[in-house]
C-alpha cells in the first residue's frame, strides 16, 4: 500500500519497523526541508517539499495520514482538494486535529505569537523540537472539518472526539477548572466542544 503523511516533518506517524512489517511505500510531505531531513533514516521511502495548501497529488495513494496538521493551515479547504487529490478512488484519508473550541487552543489565538512559544517551553520544554508552530485553527471543528470534507468529494467513515489533553496540567486548580469547563461544555455543545477530534474519510 501507498501512504502519504501529510504534514509529518521528522515525526512520521508510521515508523520504519511497522513500515516493514505492514509492506507500506511511505511517502513524506511537508513545508519545511529541514523538518523532512530530522525524520529518522528509512521512514519515508521519498520525501516531497511542498505546501499543502498548493500541492496537487497523483491520486496514487490507498491512505493519507495527517496527524496534527491541518490546525496550523491557513487554507484548510485547499488542504482538503490537496488530501483528495493524492488518493485513489476508495482511498482512506486519517486526520487527527485539534478542535478551535478547546481552551488552550482560544489562548493560542489570543496570546501574541513570541509569548505563547516562551510560556510553552518554559513549561514543556520537550516541545521546543516538536512544536510551537503557528496555528490557525481555521474552521477547525469536527462538524466544519466533515462539511470541508463532503465538498472535497469525500464520505465519512467515522469520526471521535476526545476531551483529554495535558495542557494544564502542570497545575491542579486549573486543571480541574478546566475539567469542570469541559464537562459543562459538552453538555451544551457535544463534540464541537471536544479538546481534539479524528475522522475516516473515504475518497467517492
Amino acid at each position: 500500500m501507498v501512504v502519504y503523511d501529510m504534514g509529518g516533518g521528522r515525526c512520521p506517524l508510521i515508523n520504519l519497523q511497522r513500515k516493514t512489517e505492514l509492506n507500506l511505500k511511505v511517502f513524506g510531505l511537508d513545508i519545511d526541508t529541514t523538518e523532512l531531513a530530522f525524520a529518522p533514516e528509512g521512514a519515508y521511502d521519498a520525501v516531497i517539499c511542498a505546501d499543502i495548501t498548493q500541492y496537487r497529488g497523483k491520486g496514487d495513494a490507498d491512505i493519507v495520514i495527517c496527524q496534527a496538521v491541518l490546525e496550523h493551515v491557513p487554507d484548510p479547504a485547499a488542504a482538503f482538494l490537496a488530501i483528495a487529490g493524492t488518493l485513489k478512488p476508495g482511498g482512506v484519508a486519517l486526520i487527527f486535529a485539534p478542535c478551535r473550541n478547546a481552551i488552550f487552543a482560544r489562548l493560542n489565538l489570543l496570546v501574541p505569537e513570541r509569548l505563547k512559544r516562551t510560556i510553552l517551553y518554559a513549561i514543556f520544554p520537550e516541545k521546543r523540537e516538536k512544536g510551537g508552530f503557528r496555528a490557525y485553527y481555521r474552521q477547525c471543528t469536527p462538524r466544519d472539518f466533515l462539511g470541508l470534507a463532503k465538498k472535497s468529494g469525500f464520505k465519512a467513515l467515522a469520526l471521535r472526539s476526545y476531551f483529554m489533553s495535558s495542557y494544564f496540567s502542570f497545575f491542579f486548580p486549573l486543571y480541574l477548572f478546566w475539567r469542570v469547563w469541559i464537562l459543562a461544555s459538552y453538555i451544551t455543545a457535544g463534540s464541537q466542544a471536544a479538546e481534539t477530534f479524528s475522522l475516516a474519510l473515504r475518497k467517492t
